[in-house]
């Protein structure tokens, strides 16, 4: 099965984005107001090549994502706190035909969340079945998910997303799942934390599994240190969603892919499963 990993524009973000600093509001307000930055930072969106359809997960910016937006009132301050970088070429449409895959033949397009870097490209996929979390779908409605960032003001007017909610009981790390295919080597996970309902998609693939974390962690190695954002909306879920995929990688060698790491393209090429040798608690 192919995998795609699509590089849709760079981000940049500050230290204390990345890594948060301090508790409650103050973590937030120190990652909107820090002035240092990363270096550019991948916008990844990734395309399973599945035998029952393409499946796309995030979708990445728009070229416009750099307009200036003055609603809610803090918005200039999370432009500075995290700028992009996209040309019309790097949306995810043109990326797609670029390598012969057509947008209009995907069949899903999975949004780990709805950040504004990760659902920016849905207008490029009319006909695909959206799937994403219920939790999710509510936290980013009306006035109060505009206040919190969400750019629902630009979704598709059409969209109307199967939502997911991840009732049924199962084991392992992950004992609440949704199989996305019938053949059930796709499943969706909760990763709560980052956002309200941060959802990730596993692939599994013979002995080993990969991992499409969206902003689960920003890298591998944050993963593994369970280290919080600074824009994380429940720090207590973010560190157990992070601890059960690690738990995960004990079970099964496990291919970690989020959305920000230069890495992440290299690791899935060559399938390099996340090495642990302590038990997670």
């Amino acid at each position: 099965m192919r995998v795609h990993a699509l590089t849709t524009g760079a981000v940049k973000i500050t230290h204390n984005w990345m890594v948060g600093q301090a508790r409650g509001a103050g973590r937030l307000i120190n990652a909107l107001l820090d002035r240092r930055h990363t270096d550019w930072l991948p916008i990844y969106c990734y395309v399973i090549e599945h035998p029952e359809g393409l499946i796309v997960v995030d979708t990445g910016i728009p070229t416009n994502a750099t307009d200036r937006i003055f609603f809610p009132p803090w918005m200039p301050l999370i432009q500075r706190a995290a700028p992009f970088r996209i040309t019309p070429e790097e949306e995810i449409g043109p990326l797609m035909r670029a390598r012969s895959l057509a947008p209009e033949d995907v069949r899903w397009v999975v949004q780990t969340h709805l950040h504004q870097d990760h659902e920016g490209g849905l207008h490029h996929f009319p006909n695909a079945q959206v799937v994403l979390s219920r939790s999710e779908w509510q936290a980013a409605q009306g006035l109060v998910g505009r206040l919190a960032g969400y750019r629902s003001d630009r979704w598709p007017r059409s969209l109307s997303p199967v939502l997911i909610d991840f009732q049924a009981p199962g084991a392992g790390a992950f004992p609440q799942r949704h199989m996305l295919t019938k053949a059930g080597d796709v499943q969706l996970v909760p990763t709560p934390g980052h956002s309200a309902g941060h959802m990730s998609v596993l692939l599994e693939e013979g002995d080993h599994i990969v991992f499409f974390a969206g902003d689960a962690s920003y890298t591998q190695a944050l993963l593994i240190s369970t280290t919080v954002d600074g824009v994380a909306t429940n720090p207590q879920a973010h560190q157990a969603s992070q601890r059960a995929i690690l738990r995960l990688a004990n079970e099964t060698p496990t291919v970690y892919l989020p959305c920000h790491e230069w890495d992440a393209e290299r690791r899935l090429l060559v399938r390099e499963p996340l090495a642990l040798f302590d038990p997670v608690a």
